[in-house]
């Protein structure tokens, strides 16, 4: 693989209304994670940590782009039997038949593709990877969420979606919380050109429901150290009221230009062809 070199920074707080921080990241080149627990009582701080651990096994080697996929991929599915088998003994230690724990998932691997280095990026749930690139912000996940299904059914509008009382309901997580057919198998992958990316962004919906698109395109422009962005969105989103617990992780490509554009559309329909996803 060729080497890149990378700058990165991040930054967690429990917020100014949860008791416990159930968010858990990973900033450990080639892989970064955010990973956003959910079920209050439901220990959904040990489902993002179940998350991270599972894919901290990805660090410190390299990847094309099938091992890559493949490696994510699993480390996913064993985190979803750990989580599994965690809410039936939670259940069997008298924790009620409804215990399950679940976390969102958002990842960026770096791996080495026919057409140069490329970061594959994966996501489940609605935690959102964005990518700053020439004074542009563009969100690259798309939330698995009811209100992003009634935006693309048309139904509502962007605008609407942020004040919707339905805003944090999930369509898709990893562990026992899921909706049906939310597995690990359900996480969403795109492929990313290094060279169309300066700035990568992940964070929980502590950060992107708490601080809008241009503040946050305003911040990464703001800071050239990826630990201050970091740091400085993060604390962006308790300032506004710190309703959830807000995780992100910075990631700046260091060397690189920008040679060809970026189709964010082609390049998932791309991916899927590679892994067999679309006939």
């Amino acid at each position: 693989m060729n080497r890149v070199e990378l700058h990165h920074g991040a930054a967690t707080d429990v917020g100014l209304v949860r008791e416990v921080n159930e968010d858990a990241f990973l900033a450990d080149p080639p892989v970064f994670v955010v990973a956003d627990g959910m079920g209050g009582h439901d220990r959904g701080d040990v489902a993002s940590t179940y998350a991270v651990e599972e894919l901290a096994r990805l660090a410190h080697r390299d990847y094309d782009l099938e091992e890559g996929a493949a490696a994510v991929d699993a480390a996913l599915q064993v985190a979803q039997d750990r989580l599994l088998a965690y809410d039936e003994e939670q259940r069997s230690a008298g924790a009620g038949e409804a215990f399950a724990a679940g976390t969102t998932v958002v990842l960026a691997l770096l791996v080495q593709s026919a057409g140069g280095p490329h970061w594959l990026l994966a996501n489940v749930g609605d935690s959102r990877i964005y990518r700053y690139n020439e004074g542009e912000l563009e969100q690259i996940s798309v939330d698995h969420s009811l209100v992003q299904e009634l935006v693309d059914a048309g139904r509502i509008t962007a605008d609407d979606a942020a004040v919707h009382p339905s805003r944090n309901v999930i369509t898709r997580a990893l562990g026992g919380a899921a909706m049906p057919g939310a597995v690990s198998g359900a996480a969403d992958y795109y492929l990313l050109p290094l060279a169309a990316a300066e700035r990568l962004l992940l964070c929980s919906d502590g950060v992107s429901g708490m601080v809008d698109d241009v503040t946050i395109a305003s911040i990464l422009a703001g800071y050239d150290d990826p630990r201050d962005a970091a740091d400085a969105l993060v604390a962006a989103a308790v300032s506004a009221g710190g309703h959830d617990n807000a995780t992100a992780v910075v990631v700046d490509v260091v060397g690189l230009a920008n040679d060809d554009p970026y189709d964010s559309h082609a390049q998932r329909l791309s991916l899927e062809q590679k892994l067999g996803a679309l006939p």
